[in-house]
């Protein structure tokens, strides 16, 4: 599901900008609409921008309006509240402070890990990330995507084979 709303945000909205989007996630702004926090990269010059994104619906079609935006160059900090729980709030201090709810936890990692990810390729500036898990941050964990996982699961099963293959060797 998540995929066809990024197709069809990439096609309706930010396309037509010239940007690419990297990463988008639901955020709670209010009771009856729907928001998108999203993070997309111009094409032309090569600039991180960050944007609030209204979704609504006239009849059957799928509209989408930028309501504010931002640029990654002015992100001074993102703060995940608090680390050692499982919580979807986190703020971003630009000139003011921006306080949001993300869909869950794990899409609140997912932004935090492509801002800092585009910030590292495009700006190299320190941005600070407070009060998240650094491990689920930092693009070359091994936690950090799938491909982790499935090495993870990759070494676990390799060392469970070799435990059955040494259980299933006649001793001498």
């Amino acid at each position: 599901m998540s995929s066809l709303v990024k197709e069809d945000l990439q096609k309706k909205l930010f396309h037509p900008l010239g940007q690419s989007l990297r990463e988008f996630i639901e955020i709670e702004c209010s009771a009856h609409d729907t928001f998108y926090l999203c993070v997309s990269v111009s094409r032309k010059e090569p600039q991180v921008e960050i944007s609030m994104v209204k979704h609504f619906r006239i009849d059957l079609d799928e509209k989408y309006e930028m309501a504010e935006k931002w640029f990654l160059k002015d992100l001074e900090m993102i703060d995940g509240k608090e680390a050692d729980t499982d919580n979807p709030y986190f703020d971003m201090h630009f000139e003011k402070v921006y306080s949001w709810e993300a869909y869950s936890c794990a899409s609140k990692y997912a932004f935090a890990r492509t801002l800092n990810k585009l910030n590292y390729m495009y700006l190299k500036k320190d941005l600070k990330i407070v009060n998240f898990d650094i491990t689920y941050i930092n693009d070359d964990s091994l936690w950090s995507s799938n491909n982790g996982d499935c090495l993870v699961l990759m070494k676990i099963c390799f060392y469970a084979s070799n435990l059955l293959c040494l259980s299933l060797c006649p001793m001498p």
